[in-house]
């Protein structure tokens, strides 16, 4: 695979630049005396957000709290309920990646391919994505009892079954189990209602089929001719044509095991039936670990901004089935981490180098489980964890403020949680996980294996992240800070220093150089040139945002806008010579991935989440957060900045304006809420609301 973190086109944003003049209404940072600075990051703001939607559950963290304060003409709300109403939730638990389809498992990323895996497939039509295609074929070699091969059509293979319990089997092959760990089946029927379909197959050391070699699965509802209907979440949302995708898993039953060498499909029908087969293939294991814990906080957040109590009684329910499958599926309470065991999500690399310095490359181990998709993490797996830690404390504060407010009138059901239990749980997980994923060597965290093999290549975003979602302990962020800065070495790194910084809009991705530590498909990272692959010493802008907040909350205000500031001047220049695509011809500066191109910088095109950057004026100098009742504030304001103002926030469907100056914070509003805003402050600082009855300060604290 010579690209990653691939998408429709559709989706990206082109090359960027300044499609359209900044609306009147659009938010706007305020700070007197840099006014130049506020601009620019103003402008930095609009690039991103006037193209930004919603995505897959990828971004689910990251994006609703990025577009869904801002009070534009927008009608982000309501882009928000849908998306989040549309998620996909098997009846497992898991919530579907959603990404487009590719050759892979139908509920998660579209890559590795099965092609790549040394699988074996049959496509009779095409999948319909570029660069996701495999070779059509027909179905010589196959063969049909109790029915006859009608034609292949722009479908696929249509097949009559004329006689009960019809069987197709295919040609023989021999493949790999442990590459192999599904089977896919895209088809539609009918006639086969009720039908107790299965697969079965031989192997070659039992070239017989036999019963317990067998796989049930459910038989397609359509034959693609009339609508198909998915379940979307709360609602039903009908697509024409779109083909049952059955995932099949036969890599939990012991009898598939050894060299695969043929299968057979058994449909079970009581009478005459119609199938049409697009395509039937094996599939690597390439869901997404983290997809859980982001619709949970991406709910959360989208909670906290609205107040939207129809949303959270519409959506409850499926955020604790949610955290149920994370708990179960990842044995999370025992293990104290999200422990994943999944085929190829082991944690171990699929690239190999011995001592001897030959390379070993292992099919179908090392894939990813999330955005970085090239490197494994998976095992004891520290992203995942963390994102599971801040899940819990978002499910406990909705647990907890639907039983404080009974008038919402959300049933309580055997899936509620204890808030106490959770934050309990929670308090363990970051107990576990900043010791176990902690290199004291390094002084910096890293992912562990299965094997309890411990995997450092300076991974700034997990350590970044970390300190943001308070998984670290006090003296583990200050070492973190120290390293990332450049003020400590780690001794065997390739980015010391302010090479760290070398991109200048953030810190690089790695700062160790990374030439084993991969999904088998991405094999020969040593051509690759060091910083010219964002997971290997390049950089997403989009991480800048943690980087920022963690000096924030460990280095202070001065030390964040000092580095906001270079940030800046980098975007002007960028700006000003045509934007990022007319800036970074010039390959003595960087090379862009983006549109099915790769390359070791992250800046436009698929990497949506670089409009995090501009929220550290809210979040971070603002220390702005919403509330069930309102919004706490905690500013930490520059030395040399008189004041900050954030204007036209939309919260609880009002518009306010903030500003925090001299131990006061104001809040302006056009008209005052019936119930007002209560507002938490840090002792000692004082409200003052226009008009008077906008906001009150919150007596408990």
């Amino acid at each position: 695979m010579s690209i990653v973190r691939t998408f429709f086109m559709f989706l990206c944003m082109g090359a960027v630049a300044f499609s359209s003049p900044i609306p009147k209404d659009f938010p706007s940072f305020i700070v007197p005396g840099y006014e130049h600075e506020m601009k620019s990051l103003r402008a930095m703001y609009w690039l991103y957000y006037e193209p930004a939607k919603p995505l897959i559950a990828l971004w689910d963290e990251w994006m609703p709290m990025s577009t869904l304060w801002p009070a534009t003409g927008k009608n982000m709300d309501q882009m928000w309920s849908d998306a989040f109403a549309e998620r996909i939730i098997g009846s497992d638990g898991y919530v579907h990646t959603q990404q487009h389809d590719g050759l892979a498992h139908s509920e998660g990323w579209p890559f590795p391919l099965w092609t790549q895996a040394g699988g074996v497939g049959w496509h009779f039509a095409p999948v319909g994505v570029p660069g996701y295609e495999a070779p059509l074929v027909k179905p010589d070699g196959w063969e049909i009892v109790g029915g006859r091969s009608v034609e292949i059509n722009d479908q696929g293979w249509v097949i009559e079954l004329m006689e009960p319990d019809a069987v197709i089997t295919t040609p023989e092959f021999f493949v790999d189990c442990h590459v192999s760990p599904w089977l896919r089946l895209n088809w539609w029927a009918t006639g086969l209602k009720q039908a107790d379909c299965y697969l079965e197959w031989t192997t070659n050391n039992q070239p017989e089929f036999l019963p317990e070699n067998r796989a049930y699965f459910s038989p397609a509802v359509s034959d693609g001719k009339e609508y198909a209907a998915l379940p979307m979440g709360s609602k039903t949302i009908r697509i024409e044509n779109i083909e049952n995708r059955e995932m099949v898993p036969v890599y939990k039953i012991p009898g598939w095991k050894d060299t695969i060498t043929r299968i057979r499909i058994c449909f079970a029908n009581t009478g005459k039936a119609r199938v049409i087969i697009k395509s039937f293939h094996t599939a690597c294991e390439s869901r997404h670990n983290i997809n859980n814990s982001n619709f949970i906080r991406g709910c959360h957040d989208y909670f906290m901004w609205t107040h939207n109590i129809d949303f959270l009684r519409s959506q409850m329910e499926r955020m604790r089935t949610a955290m149920r499958f994370i708990m179960n599926e990842f044995d999370t309470r025992e293990r104290k981490c999200v422990y994943t065991t999944w085929p190829g999500h082991e944690g171990r690399s699929g690239v190999r180098i011995t001592s001897d310095g030959k390379k070993i490359i292992l099919p179908g181990e090392g894939i990813g489980s999330n955005y970085w998709d090239l490197m494994p993490f998976g095992g004891e797996d520290p992203l995942a964890s963390i994102y599971y830690y801040d899940a819990l404390l978002n499910l406990a504060e909705l647990e907890e403020q639907i039983t404080k407010h009974p008038q919402w009138c959300i049933n309580s059901s055997a899936n509620m949680f204890d808030p106490a239990d959770l934050r309990e749980h929670a308090i363990q997980v970051k107990n576990y996980g900043s010791q176990r994923f902690w290199n004291n060597e390094t002084g910096r965290l890293g992912a562990v294996d299965l094997d309890g093999q411990f995997h450092d290549y300076g991974f700034t975003f997990l350590n970044n992240e970390a300190v943001y979602y308070n998984f670290c302990t006090p003296e583990q962020e200050r070492l973190i800070r120290d390293w990332i800065s450049g003020r400590r070495v780690v001794n065997g790194d390739t980015s010391v220093k302010e090479d760290i910084y070398h991109w200048r809009f953030g810190p690089r991705s790695t700062t160790k150089r990374n030439l084993d530590y991969y999904v088998w498909s991405w094999s020969e990272p040593e051509n690759i040139p060091w910083g010219n692959q964002v997971q290997d010493g390049g950089a997403v802008f989009g991480f800048s945002y943690h980087d920022l907040m963690c000096r924030v909350l460990v280095d202070g205000p001065d030390d964040t806008w000092k580095r906001l500031q270079e940030i800046l001047v980098w975007f002007d220049e960028t700006q000003a010579a045509g934007g990022y695509r007319e800036y970074y011809k010039d390959a003595s500066r960087g090379t862009l991935q983006g549109g099915n191109v790769p390359g070791g910088l992250g800046l436009d095109k698929e990497f949506f989440e670089c409009i995090l950057v501009p929220q550290t004026m809210l979040y971070g100098f603002m220390g702005f957060n919403p509330t069930v009742d309102g919004f706490s504030v905690d500013p930490k304001l520059p030395a040399d900045w008189p004041e900050l103002t954030v204007t036209r926030i939309k919260l609880h469907k009002h518009i306010i304006n903030l500003t925090a100056a001299d131990g006061v914070v104001k809040v302006i509003s056009t008209e005052t809420p019936q119930t007002p805003f209560v507002v938490n402050l840090p002792k000692g600082w004082k409200l003052e609301a226009v008009p008077p009855g906008l906001a009150r300060l919150n007596k408990s604290e």
